[in-house]
């Protein structure tokens, strides 16, 4: 390990706790296919005590990747032990994530704990997951305020118990890059059996430096680093793949360190998860955001066309801008449109599936005259909220705007199979279709977010919308996509909706468990 850097993927466990950001079982196998695309080391895939639903989708996801480890995470308890150990039973090669906080102010007020019974927990969870599995990872939860003297005793137990991968996490983003580096040198260099584990890191961006601590790790001597697409995750995120793998990559002359990552890869898998999850990527965002690689100064137009090293430190085409890229139309037949899924990683259930599908995407063409793998990925969205029991359906949406006016929208809908029709007005129009559907809906939800992004470019492109509504502490996010931004906001509206009226959307994964 001493040339190399194992990429720890989290985006389907840690990335999900962003609220809102909840991911259904075919969503999650969606992006863990795309991750094996992507070639990362370890698939974090879920946690699977927390609900039936991440149990589910930890032993989905087992059974269908095998070219990356699979993972679950459990605290340093039998019962979360035995619930990934069963889950990760089809996996090829499973690995259990067990953890104990071992901070001063964690352990005096959330485990209400002495050190010493912290350290008898970490042991007796390490052992007991080794029953199950040889490849086991302990984390010292919110190790970046931990005191280093307990951090070395407890991960010499963990490793003489049987852990083959020691994480530091910085948990609540504490950290600072030099200090957290020396940290990690400090513990190989004291543990004894330092050498007979790999050191990883998992580092929260509160401060905006997770990436920062995660590569200063590095330089110390740690070769896992956990992270996460797009920085997806609870708070401020996590530490970014794509800026690690990337930097890692580009100042190899500094690190000196590979990974195994298939880079071309890189924005087509940070495209999926923006569009399942409804978090868009800024457009300065390092790597994989739509500005990362455009230039508008004329001194920096004129120096690219010279020679693009003078100011591109990476080539776009080596994170998979502008690579193979299929464009589908409305003369597209079936054959090339399952072509391309497939391609991409989508896997339909049935050929019912695939012609409801089909039919959508004739319908798109119809609108917009190219089709990509961006439009083609939304439309697998949509095919999904639509699999959602639909209390709220459109049936008809018509606007009406004039300057000094307010806007007025008269709405159709189909709620509980009857057909209803409202008017309302609003300081906008998308404010006047929302208050029209309060009107029959009355749902007492708070609107926390509505963003639009769109999904390619050109005026034609296929609009997306999040609508995230809290009621009561439940979060949900509403996805709806079409080429007139206001459909695709009502459909927003009415998917939240619907979600928010089946009692078995997800509760939100930190709800009653706590994590790393």
């Amino acid at each position: 390990m001493a040339n190399r850097v194992l990429i720890f993927d989290t985006t389907l466990r840690d990335g999900e706790q962003s609220p809102g950001a909840s991911m259904d079982l075919e969503e999650k196998v969606r992006i863990a296919r795309a991750l094996e695309r992507l070639r990362v080391d370890v698939i974090e895939a879920g946690f699977a005590i927390a609900s039936p639903g991440d149990f589910a989708a930890v032993k989905a996801v087992a059974e269908t990747v095998r070219d990356s480890r699979i993972c679950s995470l459990a605290r340093a308890r039998e019962e979360d032990l035995d619930a990934a150990a069963q889950a990760l039973k089809p996996a090829q090669a499973p690995r259990i994530h067990t953890f104990i906080a071992t901070s001063p102010i964690h352990m005096q007020y959330k485990l209400r704990l002495p050190a010493d019974q912290v350290l008898e927990h970490a042991v007796k969870a390490v052992r007991y997951a080794r029953n199950f599995v040889d490849d086991v990872e302990f984390s010292c939860e919110d190790a970046g305020r931990s005191e280093p003297d307990f951090l070395c005793r407890i991960i010499e137990a963990a490793i003489d118990a049987g852990a083959r991968t020691i994480n530091i996490p910085d948990t609540v983003g504490y950290a600072i890059p030099g200090p957290f580096g020396s940290l990690i040198a400090e513990l190989l260099n004291r543990i004894p059996n330092a050498d007979k584990a790999i050191f990883s890191v998992h580092c929260h961006n509160d401060l905006g430096l997770a990436v920062a601590n995660s590569l200063s790790a590095i330089q110390q001597g740690a070769r896992q680093v956990e992270c996460t697409i797009n920085g997806l995750g609870e708070r401020a995120g996590n530490a970014a793949l794509e800026e690690i793998v990337m930097a890692l990559r580009t100042r190899n002359d500094l690190f000196g360190l590979e990974t195994r990552i298939e880079t071309t890869e890189i924005v087509p898998t940070s495209r999926l998860v923006s569009s399942i999850t409804g978090f868009p990527v800024q457009p300065n965002k390092a790597v994989v955001g739509a500005n990362a690689f455009a230039h508008e100064s004329g001194i920096h137009q004129d120096g690219v066309l010279k020679h693009r090293e003078t100011y591109e430190i990476m080539r776009a085409q080596d994170v998979g801008w502008n690579t193979n890229r299929m464009v589908l139309g409305k003369h597209s037949g079936r054959a090339a449109f399952k072509a391309r899924l497939e391609e991409l990683g989508i896997q339909l259930a049935s050929d019912q599936q695939l012609m409801s599908l089909f039919a959508r995407f004739k319908e798109l063409a119809d609108k917009k005259h190219d089709i990509y793998d961006e439009d083609l990925q939304a439309l697998v969205s949509a095919e999904s909220v639509a699999a959602v029991p639909q209390v709220y359906q459109l049936l008809s949406l018509e606007v009406l705007s004039k300057t000094g006016q307010p806007p007025e929208a008269c709405l159709r809908l189909m709620v509980h199979q009857q057909e209803k029709q409202v008017q309302a007005t609003g300081s906008g129009p998308v404010d006047a279709c929302f208050r029209a559907i309060e009107a029959i809906a009355n749902s007492g939800t708070l609107l926390e977010l509505y963003s639009v992004n769109a999904i390619t470019s050109g005026t034609d492109s296929l609009g997306e919308v999040q609508v995230r509504l809290n009621e009561a502490g439940r979060i949900v996010n509403g996805q709806g996509a079409d080429t007139d931004i206001l459909v695709a906001s009502v459909k927003a509206y009415l998917d939240a909706l619907n979600l928010l009226h089946n009692a078995a959307e997800r509760a939100h994964p930190q709800r009653n468990i706590d994590g790393v």
